[in-house]
Formats: C-alpha cells, sequence, structure tokens
C-alpha cells in the first residue's frame, strides 16, 4: 500500500513545522508540500495531487474556504480536512460547503488530526468530536419548532445516496459505487433533499451525525 501524501496550508511555520514532524512519524503518511498561504496550496495541489490537504481557514491571498472550492473543482480527488482554531458553525458550514471532507480544530489531542487525516483519505467525512455535539445540539433545536428532526419516506437508493454524499462523495464517485449514472445520482439526490427539506450538504452532514451514520463510516 502507498504512503498517504498529504500536503500542509498553514501560515503559521512553527505550526507547518509541528503538523510536518507528526506526519511524518507515521509509518504510511508523507508529507509532500507546505506554503502559508492558498494560493500556492491551490496551484501546488494541481501539479502534486495529494491525497489529503490539511488546510488553515485563515490564510493570505485565498482563504481556507475559497481555496479549499478551488481545489475540489481542479482536483476533486484529493481530500481537505480543515484545521482551525475556529470553533464556530459558521465556519463548519462555510468549509463542507465549499467541499472539505472534514473539520478539526488546532487544539485537539495529535490524535485526532491523525484519524481525521485517515478518515478523509479513505473517503469519510470527520469533525471533531468537540464540536460534534454542538452541531448536533443546534440542528435539534432548530428542528424542535417543525415537529421534531426532518423526516420523509425515503427509498432505499435514495438513503443509499444520502449517506454517500454525507461521507463525501462526489456524485460520479456514487454513480460508480451504486452502478447508476451520474444524472440518476442527481435525481435521487433532488428528490431526497425535496422530501427533507433540505437545501444545503452542510444540512445532510448534520443529519447523518443524528443517525450515527459517520461514527459508523
Amino acid at each position: 500500500m502507498n504512503d498517504l501524501r498529504i500536503y500542509l496550508a498553514d501560515d503559521h511555520a512553527i505550526i507547518r513545522e509541528g503538523l510536518k514532524s507528526l506526519i511524518n512519524a507515521q509509518p504510511d503518511m508523507n508529507v509532500v508540500g507546505e506554503t502559508d498561504n492558498g494560493w500556492t496550496a491551490w496551484q501546488e495541489a494541481k501539479a502534486l495531487r495529494p491525497d489529503v490537504i490539511v488546510m488553515d481557514i485563515s490564510m493570505p491571498e485565498l482563504n481556507g474556504a475559497k481555496a479549499t472550492e478551488l481545489l475540489k473543482r481542479d482536483c476533486p480527488e484529493t481530500k481537505v480536512l480543515a484545521l482551525t482554531v475556529h470553533n464556530d458553525q459558521g465556519y463548519l458550514h462555510q468549509l463542507l460547503k465549499a467541499g472539505a471532507s472534514g473539520y478539526v480544530l488546532k487544539r485537539a489531542a495529535a490524535q485526532e488530526l491523525i484519524r481525521g487525516i485517515r478518515t478523509v483519505a479513505a473517503g469519510g467525512t470527520y469533525l471533531d468530536p468537540t464540536i460534534v455535539s454542538d452541531v448536533v445540539g443546534s440542528y435539534v433545536r432548530k428542528q424542535s419548532s417543525k415537529e421534531g428532526l426532518p423526516h420523509g419516506e425515503l427509498s432505499e437508493r435514495e438513503e443509499e445516496v444520502l449517506r454517500l454524499i454525507a461521507l463525501g462523495y462526489s456524485n460520479k464517485e456514487i454513480g460508480a459505487r451504486l452502478d447508476i449514472s451520474v444524472r440518476t445520482v442527481e435525481t435521487y439526490k433532488a428528490r431526497l433533499m425535496e422530501k427533507l427539506d433540505f437545501h444545503s450538504r452542510p444540512e445532510i452532514v448534520r443529519y447523518a451525525i443524528l443517525q450515527g451514520w459517520l461514527q459508523d463510516a
């Protein structure tokens, strides 16, 4: 099995050095590049094609969310794991909407970062455990005024599609896994979004957390 190729994007050199030492100490990981700004991360990722980019949110030239959006457009196979000091759902939603597969706080233990890298590299979605309870609590409070959690009679295939969306798979990847066309995936996605009254991927991820799907991935 080839080592996971990791790229670091953080505007603090001391943090990058610490991350590099931690990641390179893993027997199956290797840091292949680093930068202090989002623009360079976007440009170098197109050439290096790393498996995972560990991305800070607040950086010069391009912030983490915009850099993530461009990266997912040009390098859809590369996974983005946001690493930030911001314990704020607004930032979480922004990064998930841009295409990030995970969100880890800088104050988290080292093993959480390594676990997050492995999870997103394998195609999953990873959220720092310290913010999961906040996400769920906010979601439940929001839905309490709507007579409980969102519900709708999803077909078995619609639920399969929803699970894979929550886990970070693209429409093309979902189609390949389920042996259906991308257009059919889009149709199932539109139907389930309508049934559950969802309007964004962050809503799907929050729903998946409540169902326990991400913990089981």
